[in-house]
């Protein structure tokens, strides 16, 4: 199956914020999209399988959640991360980022804080700004080659906050944080009565030397944890906007449905309960096989830059199809960067300067596509930093 993933799809016109936003985005559509977090692979054969039997009935109407959608996921958590999740905890939501604006507002009251750990997923800052709470950044720190919680100074952000919002496994960064590092978390949080929303969109893309905990499964007291969990990063279906949160505690439930039910959001339509059902109940051999392709790709990224562009330095992930790549030794302002990728090597990508100040010098690069795409973007790049030698 894995040649699977080295076909090319051509994803033009077909309205994909990917490759028709390009011109938006950087001001060209000549450019090797290698930016928005979604895959150029196909979907499992039996998603697409789903869809196609569910289009041929010719009426499109108001949807509910069947019980086979709940046991779909309760059955893959149990299998693939050891967790026994309730019936009743399951919520559907119409996507992660809706999810935490619900969670701050439920939670939280304006001008309260909450914690967020730069570099991360930019809406983390804006799903905090936007319903007027404020900002208390935890930024991670950098130790050995790999980014790290800093415990002491989020135990001071806690003693003042209400909310973390944790990414786990991390983007940008690619880390899986160990169950030594969750743990000292759960601690800090059950001392300052602090709740934590834990997006766990990417838990199912783990390369094989490293291990994803739901950090639910660690706590005394579950309820102290909300946990956003979907299909669409897994198995590349995020235009479907299905997502789900698992919540423990019954009040923490009502509070949720309630601001859901103040903005008319629902998240059910035909074709996206169909899709997120048929993947996680035949989608896990086409996993395994993307797993092992991004492995590879991600690993030649890594030789690649090694051997050929070492001013730029790989921050080796985890997980997630998502490189953090260090670009500092270029010289090159952030706005530079950018131009330097874009209009230079012909490569869009998102600048780290996104996802909050320690992105200043880094971009984030989507392996998310066949390995020769990837190929010919390194090529780009290479032949673009020797050009930017020559004129120094």
């Amino acid at each position: 199956m894995s040649s699977s993933f080295d076909r090319d799809i051509n994803r033009a016109d077909t309205a994909s914020v990917k490759y028709d936003g390009r011109k938006n985005m950087f001001g060209t559509s000549e450019v090797i999209p290698l930016w928005v977090a979604d895959m150029d692979f196909a979907a499992p054969p039996a998603v697409t399988r789903a869809l196609a039997e569910r289009a041929a009935h010719p009426v499109y109407g108001y949807t509910q959640y069947p019980d086979s959608l709940y046991e779909s996921l309760m059955d893959w958590l149990r299998r693939r991360h050891g967790w026994e999740v309730q019936r009743e905890w399951i919520m559907m939501c119409p996507g992660v980022v809706p999810s935490l604006h619900a969670a701050i507002m439920a939670f939280t009251e304006p001008g309260e804080s909450v914690i967020v750990q730069p570099p991360v997923y930019f809406p983390f800052f804006s799903a905090v700004t936007n319903t007027g709470r404020t900002l208390l950044q935890n930024p991670l720190r950098m130790e050995n080659g790999h980014y790290a919680i800093d415990f002491d100074h989020l135990e001071q952000c806690a003693a003042k906050a209400r909310l973390l919002l944790l990414c786990s496994p991390h983007n940008p960064v690619g880390r899986v944080w160990r169950k030594s590092e969750l743990k000292h978390l759960l601690r800090i949080a059950k001392k300052y009565d602090l709740l934590i929303f834990s997006d766990e969109i990417h838990a199912d893309l783990i390369y094989p030397e490293n291990k994803h905990t739901t950090l639910a499964t660690l706590a005394e007291n579950p309820a102290t944890i909300l946990t956003a969990v979907a299909p669409s990063k897994t198995f590349n279906i995020p235009g479907l906007n299905l997502s789900t949160l698992i919540v423990p505690d019954a009040k923490h439930r009502v509070a949720i449905t309630q601001v859901f039910d103040r903005m008319h959001v629902s998240a059910s339509n035909p074709f996206s309960i169909v899709a997120f059902e048929a993947a996680y109940r035949e989608g896990e051999t086409w996993l395994e096989e993307l797993l092992a392709y991004l492995r590879d790709t991600r690993d030649y990224v890594e030789n690649y830059l090694a051997a050929h562009l070492p001013e730029i330095r790989l921050i080796k992930p985890d997980g997630t199809y998502l490189l953090w790549l260090d670009c500092r030794a270029l010289g090159m302002s952030d706005a530079q960067l950018k131009h330097f990728f874009v209009h230079e090597a012909g490569v869009g990508m998102s600048p780290g300067i996104l996802f909050g100040e320690g992105g200043s010098g880094f971009m984030r690069m989507n392996i998310g596509a066949p390995r020769h795409v990837i190929v010919a973007a390194l090529e780009n790049i290479r032949k673009a930093v020797l050009q930017s030698h020559r004129e120094w």
